[in-house]
């Protein structure tokens, strides 16, 4: 069984990059994003709470993000392992995972801030079936047309110059802490995800030491 987290800023590809290894290791990916995405889709309690807190370009408190993590792991249907994107982002959280689960690794794509900002401003998300597009990279077919559903595809709320300022002071200020927390317990990797995404999964699996599963 495999256990991994995968970190890094906003943009970096944290989504295309678990979402490959998941797909070829049958890992479940757990995606925080979309657990609070969800909530707010279908307007629960939750979901208002977190849709103030991620317009403001700020970050769901601790007690939320770790009942949701919780909730999601006990549900225990991750027979190979699991990929997490989107927790642990503070020491409290990390704290907190690494009582709870042991993890194998931990894949860190490094982003220039620079780049960032180029890649996250160029997000677009269908507002039907939750499908990520990226302008540079993952073009639509139509223009502002979702090619799974036919959906709108939409900005983020949190994807505006403004909250990316303050969502980038507070990743820096936090990430340092929880990448020593888990140097202790578990090795960490550090990834240039300045590449394509064809080339960083390549290094991924290399450093990690992973075989495809469904080559022909």
């Amino acid at each position: 069984m495999r256990k991994y987290v995968i970190m890094g800023v906003p943009g970096s590809g944290k989504s295309t990059q678990s979402a490959m290894l998941a797909r070829e290791f049958d890992l479940v990916r757990i995606t925080v994003g979309a657990i609070f995405r969800w909530h707010v889709k279908n307007h629960t309690k939750i979901g208002a709470q977190v849709r103030r807190v991620m317009a403001a370009g700020e970050l769901v408190g601790d007690d939320l993000v770790e009942k949701l993590v919780r909730e999601r792991l006990d549900q225990h249907d991750w027979n190979y392992g699991f990929i997490i994107d989107g927790f642990p982002r503070n020491r409290r959280q990390t704290e907190f995972f690494l009582e709870s689960y042991d993890i194998d690794a931990v894949i860190y794509l490094d982003l220039p801030d620079s780049e960032v900002r180029r890649r996250v401003l160029s997000r677009r998300l269908c507002a039907g079936c939750g499908m990520d597009y990226n302008l540079i990279e993952n073009r639509p077919k139509r223009e502002g047309v979702c090619d799974m559903c036919g959906g709108e595809l939409v900005t983020r709320e949190d994807d505006t110059a403004e909250a990316l300022v303050t969502r980038l002071r507070e990743y820096h200020g936090k990430t340092d802490p929880v990448l020593e927390l888990f140097r202790r317990k578990a090795y960490v990797y550090v990834i240039d995800a300045s590449r394509d995404p064809e080339t960083v999964q390549r290094e991924i699996r290399e450093r990690l030491g992973l075989l495809s599963t469904k080559s022909a």
